[in-house]
């Protein structure tokens, strides 16, 4: 239960409220219990029905377990999104590898990685 209250402590105070109330009032107060509980259950009904009434006929379809913040952990996201992210295209090369381009206009510090792939060896 709630805020430290288990059912041996509501038992307690039902009992209490039975002793001080008297057998004389406690059928006219279990009765205004009674009605009271009934009124706030068709207030949620009614605020439920009103709800998936404005939200549509998705609002069955949606899965409120998955939704729950109690669900989340951190790593896990981390953990899918790392996984699931797209491929990753292949470097450009920076320099054309063509006949018409000289050799001489190539840097020093670009060289070929043993992939074919040129690198700038002092940026890495």
């Amino acid at each position: 239960m709630s805020n430290g209250l288990d059912l041996e402590k509501i038992l307690l105070i039902a009992l209490i409220a039975a002793l001080l109330l008297g057998p004389e009032r406690l059928p006219g107060y279990a009765a205004a219990l009674a009605r009271f509980t009934r009124r706030v259950r068709d207030w949620v009904d009614g605020a439920r029905s009103r709800v998936k009434e404005e939200m549509g006929d998705d609002f069955d379809e949606i899965e409120w377990r998955k939704l729950d913040p109690r669900q989340y952990d951190p790593r896990r996201i981390i953990r899918e999104a790392l996984i699931e992210d797209a491929p990753v295209k292949p470097a450009t090369p920076l320099v054309a590898a063509t006949p018409a381009a000289p050799a001489a206009a190539v840097p020093d510090t670009i060289a070929a990685s043993p992939a074919g792939v040129p690198y700038d060896s002092e940026a890495t």
